[in-house]
């Protein structure tokens, strides 16, 4: 298992996928670097189009070369790509059904001392709301190499948020990601924890410090958060009667909502609770920090199992 942020994953997928498929195109709006899309830029300059702090021409260009048999990854920081592209991307990659995988790196809260205006925590919102776009969260640097090589192969509009930190690796080459397959990470008895992206790392700690007060905790990654995996999503809830989500993300569109309305639909009715921002802005400081600060940490989500345990029907 390897270390990595999930960025990283990313960047060394489209590597390899640009040496196997010449197909594959990237497009970045300026900030390479740190979106780990400069390396495929060094090894394919002809297929590496950095458009400048363009992002809503980067995306009717990526829709335009999709149109001609490109896959085209557009990329950026997430606050810039879906911040100030929302026209483009629904009309031009969503309603038109183009063959681009729109990549948000610097995701959620967890992008840190960059402050709230690149703390982008509605873009999941924003692109499940999308008809037609698949929605993709990796949990640590080997799925998100997967998931970037399985979306070459998806055809269709998909939107792939990734993070800065660096993560703890939870699978390795062995693990095999799908679309619209979520994954159970840890098996426990008393409590299905719900968590996607980062908040996976956090829900294992949690779940790990619960054991010595004899709690036993399920934690399944929901890597796809839309098409959802309602099975395995229905199956865990029936099994444990008690939910918690976890996302770094708004709590109003995210994880929690698509989790809760899939329960609603099958009328199964169980203590449920979120993780998530609190529907407001944050601040200032490190990932750790406003994790702690704004209730998405270990130890938060920790307190969160308790509370739905204490409402569990014996």
């Amino acid at each position: 298992m390897k270390d990595g942020a999930t960025r990283d994953g990313y960047g060394s997928a489209l590597v390899e996928l640009g040496h196997s498929d010449p197909s594959v195109v990237v497009l970045d709006s300026g900030v390479s670097d740190s979106t780990r899309t400069k390396k495929f830029g060094q090894e394919f300059p002809e297929r590496f189009f950095n458009m400048g702090i363009s992002e809503a021409d980067m995306m009717c260009t990526a829709a335009g070369l999709a149109r001609t048999g490109k896959v085209a990854f557009a990329t950026s920081f997430a606050c810039f790509l879906l911040g100030r592209t929302m026209d483009q991307i629904l009309v031009s990659i969503a309603y038109s059904n183009s063959n681009v995988k729109i990549a948000g790196t610097h995701s959620g809260l967890a992008v840190g001392e960059d402050g709230p205006s690149a703390q982008m925590i509605v873009d999941l919102a924003y692109t499940r709301a999308m008809p037609n776009m698949t929605v993709i969260q990796p949990a640590d640097w080997e799925e998100s190499v997967q998931a970037t090589k399985a979306l070459v192969k998806h055809v269709g509009p998909a939107y792939l948020r990734l993070g800065r930190p660096k993560l703890k690796g939870i699978y390795d080459s062995s693990y095999k990601f799908e679309i619209g397959k979520a994954n159970v990470v840890r098996k426990g008895s008393d409590i299905v924890v719900f968590a996607t992206g980062g908040l996976v790392q956090e829900s294992l700690q949690a779940a790990e410090s619960l054991q010595s007060e004899s709690i036993s905790v399920t934690v399944v990654n929901v890597s796809t958060i839309k098409p959802l995996d309602e099975a395995l999503i229905l199956e865990e809830t029936r099994k444990h009667g008690a939910v918690v989500t976890a996302e770094d993300h708004n709590i109003i569109g995210g994880l929690s909502d698509a989790i809760r309305q899939t329960l609603t639909d099958h009328q199964v009715a169980v203590p449920i609770q979120a993780v998530a921002v609190r529907d407001h802005f944050a601040e200032t400081g490190s990932g750790p920090e406003l994790y702690e600060k704004y209730g998405l940490s270990a130890n938060h989500i920790a307190r969160t199992i308790k509370e739905v345990l204490a409402k569990k029907k014996p």
